[in-house]
């Protein structure tokens, strides 16, 4: 789909798997795509090669855990539908679990300077809930470094979508 695609809807589809504008770039000039083998495997080579503020960019856009669907839909647009899929261990959480996944998001933002980023795939919220506490007590170069791992996998499961 990627190799086929216009500049311009390839650079749309990859916006949707990662909000870094230099990997986006990377990712169309190494077009056309073997395999979905290679397409994964490029992914990672240039997500490794960015810097710290090529992985914050990516991270501004991610909703908050925990975010209501219509603010995902407000912020995040075409990536909302991900989002809340990739987040559905969230909306069955109860009360008391969403509020302190809440209060605790923003106090990792209010330590780190970026939101809390895990790849939520078949993570309940008491499961994000206690790798968010498990993370928070890392300095910022290593929570940086984690989160840059999470953001990696995201990535993947979303470039499998569009292959």
């Amino acid at each position: 789909m990627l190799n086929a695609a216009s500049d311009a809807a390839a650079r749309e589809s990859l916006g949707r798997c990662c909000g870094s504008r230099r990997w986006i770039e990377r990712m169309l000039a190494a077009r056309p795509y073997a395999s979905s083998r290679e397409l994964l495997a490029r992914s990672d080579e240039i997500w490794d090669d960015l810097t710290s503020d090529d992985h914050l960019e990516a991270f501004a856009h991610h909703p908050q855990i925990g975010a209501e669907l219509g603010e995902l839909e407000r912020r995040f647009g075409d990536t909302a539908r991900w989002a809340s899929q990739e987040q559905a261990g969230a909306s069955q959480a109860d009360r008391e679990t969403l509020e302190a996944l809440r209060e605790d998001n923003l106090a990792y933002a209010a330590h780190f300077g970026f939101i809390f980023i895990v790849c939520a795939t078949g993570k309940s919220a008491a499961e994000m809930l206690a790798l968010l506490r498990a993370r928070l007590p890392n300095d910022r170069e290593t929570e940086l470094r984690v989160a840059a791992e999470e953001q990696a996998k995201i990535t993947k499961l979303r470039l499998e979508k569009l292959a």
